[in-house]
């Protein structure tokens, strides 16, 4: 019985507070407030493909406008070739940046600016993509940077060149100023060129900011939505390298081929040669008409027009015949043309 009395004792009242604490740890989650970021990857390739989208959009807009004054003086649209680029670059940031919007570009790849300096000081955190866009200190210096900075830098380009600022070694005693600030534009170009280098790399290590302007701004590129179909399916995306592959393999094989060989191997497949053997020996091949001054190309005897292979001959030191492939290596005065003219004119 006194066993019995034993079991039936409650535990001491702070038995239960000692296996609350001790329990704690593995019932508590990890504190979210330790983890205010969670590390997130952007695909390089998208924001790659996202950046030459924007260029290719400026690029439509700016084939539509010039097309608008095609019918005023030539070349006059020329000279203000900044100033439309310009004028371009600040509508899409009027219409995208400016009011929260994705450039063309980052809409089309799913992607959004985010502060990344605003990111310290969030709360929860679910996903790793929430945070605020760009502040309004941030998209005036987007603008002044992308906009202004472009628009200036094209300018003193086209300037300096304009007047031959470190064209002549004359400029070092006529003009030391001009010479000078050529000499410091061509620096600034340097360490410009290097500074993006070096970012590139470590874009490509981190995949953050793809530019020197977001990692001065502090803008980085993220996904809009955690959850979204890509915009370009696969099957147009490989239509499309198809294609490219294909143009690009022409390009490479048809400035080797040879057109007057070609036309030499599928000279037996034609059709009624004897018919049209006469008159491809009366005609020129190069102009298809009838030689008002015939000559013969040596070695070979086709008969040409004196201008037309006089031409071909002066442009090329390796012309060949359009009708058997034979190299020309001189040419000569018909024979009927000479029979008939005075020996001693």
């Amino acid at each position: 019985m006194s066993s019995s009395n034993l079991s039936q004792q409650p535990p001491p009242e702070d038995e239960w507070i000692r296996t609350y604490l001790k329990l704690l740890p593995e019932w508590q989650p990890p504190a979210l407030s330790h983890q205010s970021m969670i590390p997130i990857s952007i695909s390089r390739v998208n924001q790659f493909d996202a950046a030459r989208l924007d260029i290719e959009m400026s690029a439509m807009l700016k084939e539509q406008l010039v097309k608008v004054f095609s019918l005023m003086k030539p070349g006059m649209l020329f000279q203000y070739e900044p100033e439309l680029d310009a004028f371009l670059e600040f509508l899409i940031w009027r219409f995208s940046i400016w009011v929260d919007k994705p450039t063309p570009g980052n809409a089309l790849m799913n992607l959004r600016y985010r502060d990344e300096r605003a990111m310290d000081s969030i709360g929860k955190v679910r996903t790793g993509l929430e945070g605020p866009g760009l502040t309004i200190a941030q998209k005036i210096w987007y603008c002044i940077a992308t906009v202004g900075g472009q628009y200036t830098w094209a300018r003193l380009q086209s300037f300096s060149a304009f007047r031959r600022w470190g064209d002549s070694e004359q400029c070092i005693f006529q003009r030391p100023l001009a010479r000078r600030a050529w000499i410091l534009i061509q620096r600034i170009e340097g360490l410009y060129k290097a500074a993006s280098f070096g970012n590139l790399l470590i874009f490509l290590y981190t995949g953050r900011f793809r530019n020197l302007i977001e990692r001065v701004l502090q803008a980085r590129l993220v996904y809009g939505s955690p959850n979204m179909n890509r915009a370009v399916s696969f099957e147009y995306m490989n239509r499309q390298l198809v294609w490219n592959e294909f143009s690009e393999m022409l390009l490479l094989l048809l400035p080797l081929l040879n057109s007057s060989s070609i036309k030499k191997f599928l000279s037996p497949f034609s059709k009624d040669k004897s018919s049209s053997s006469k008159v491809d020996d009366d005609t020129c091949p190069i102009c298809q008409a009838i030689p008002t001054i015939p000559f013969l190309a040596l070695p070979c005897q086709h008969r040409y027009c004196y201008y037309c292979l006089s031409t071909r001959c002066a442009a090329a030191t390796s012309f060949r015949c359009p009708r058997c492939g034979e190299a020309v290596v001189a040419m000569q005065r018909h024979s009927s043309l000479a029979s008939n003219t005075n020996p001693n004119q």
